[in-house]
């Protein structure tokens, strides 16, 4: 884990993230604490499929006292949001399999498991299910 937050989470991995004229970054707020994020991947900057009619998304990040409290809801609502702006044909994410919240959420907002891929935190291979939600009107 500490292999895989001090690469992934870099200064410098967020920076060049930031300035990625393909990702986008939002913030969930409480007074003036951030209490969550949203990270959307569009074009070549998706992370695997790199469908120019698709948007990623990459994380939705709660923290854990704000769990249940719909702040998950609220930011994947404005992925679904800038999703149809871009009139993209469908929305996908991966998930690790043994995230059952996460699973559990997406199933709730439609979406359904197409394909499996490994991710490495650090030298442990895990599992992601991938999923999809294809948005009506832009099929």
């Amino acid at each position: 884990m500490k292999t895989y937050l001090s690469e992934g989470f870099s200064a410098d991995k967020l920076t060049t993230e930031l300035n990625d004229k393909n990702a986008a970054f939002y913030f969930a707020t409480l007074n003036t604490d951030v209490i969550g994020y949203l990270k959307l991947n569009f074009g070549a900057s998706q992370t695997e499929l790199k469908d120019q009619k698709a948007l990623e998304i990459e994380r939705i990040y709660v923290l854990n006292q704000f769990h249940g409290k719909k702040v998950g809801q609220i930011l994947y609502d404005k992925a679904i949001e800038i999703a149809r702006q871009k009139n993209v044909d469908y929305v996908w994410l991966g998930v690790w399999e043994k995230n059952q919240r996460a699973i559990s959420f997406y199933q709730k907002n439609g979406f359904t498991p197409f394909d499996t891929h490994i991710f490495k935190l650090g030298n442990d291979e895990q599992t992601d299910i991938m999923m999809k939600l294809k948005l009506d009107g832009n099929e």
